[in-house]
């Protein structure tokens, strides 16, 4: 049988999301953060709370802080469904992502224990945790004494540098049009920027053509005064 030339076969290699320290876009709204961040374990406290809203980077910023300090990560939910000794081992640095919506009992257990072995807790939510509704008054007292540190979401300014950044970590030439074009109507969240950069790339391969604005504004459903782009993760 011949083989059908005119059509293209686009394989979807998987192009993981880069958290390391390198991936990592500094900008004003977020400096402070990242200071707080590197300068672990050289903390004032046995623990530090991330806040900021969705898409600000805060999951960038604790993965960073994991890898540095070579910390467990447990998901919010899985504190109250199994032994906290179980799911630590022997780390002496946890990461919670989303601990507001930690049960409370298990998150007061787990800040005992890290305070035994002398450990460090990272906690991410949104809110600082002095805005937090907790019942027990000794998880409280522990959480208001927690420094926070606050993400602001990025601007236009951080979304154009980040575009770039990705666009060439993909090996994608974009002209200065372009990267102006999506920063004035994408989402400004980085999960915004990456998924738009990841959806653009498919669709040059797709259709043999390099990256223009009328294909943005085809591919990310763009109108005439543009459209934000949806966020999938925080």
């Amino acid at each position: 049988m011949a083989a059908d030339h005119d059509h293209q076969y686009v394989f979807d290699y998987p192009h993981h999301t880069a958290l390391a320290r390198a991936d990592f876009v500094a900008a004003p709204a977020n400096r402070a953060a990242l200071a707080w961040i590197e300068r672990w374990p050289d903390w004032p406290a046995a623990a530090l709370a991330l806040c900021g809203p969705k898409g600000a980077g805060k999951t960038h910023l604790a993965q960073i802080w994991r890898r540095r300090a070579a910390a467990a990560e447990l998901p919010a939910d899985a504190l109250g469904n199994a032994s906290l000794p179980s799911l630590l081992g022997e780390s002496r640095a946890v990461l919670v992502d989303g601990a507001d919506r930690a049960a409370e009992e298990p998150l007061l257990h787990l800040f005992n224990m890290l305070a035994e072995r002398g450990g460090h807790l990272l906690i991410v939510a949104r809110e600082p945790p002095g805005r937090w509704d907790m019942r027990l008054a000794d998880l409280r007292s522990r959480l208001r004494a927690v420094p926070a540190v606050a993400v602001a979401a990025p601007d236009e300014e951080l979304i154009a540098t980040l575009l770039v950044k990705l666009f060439a970590d993909r090996s994608l030439a974009v002209s200065r049009e372009i990267v102006d074009f999506l920063s004035l109507r994408l989402e400004r969240s980085f999960a915004a920027a990456q998924n738009a950069v990841s959806i653009l790339d498919r669709a040059a391969l797709a259709e043999h053509r390099p990256l223009t604005i009328p294909l943005a504004r085809r591919v990310l459903g763009f109108g005439d005064a543009g459209a934000p782009s949806p966020d999938p993760s925080d």
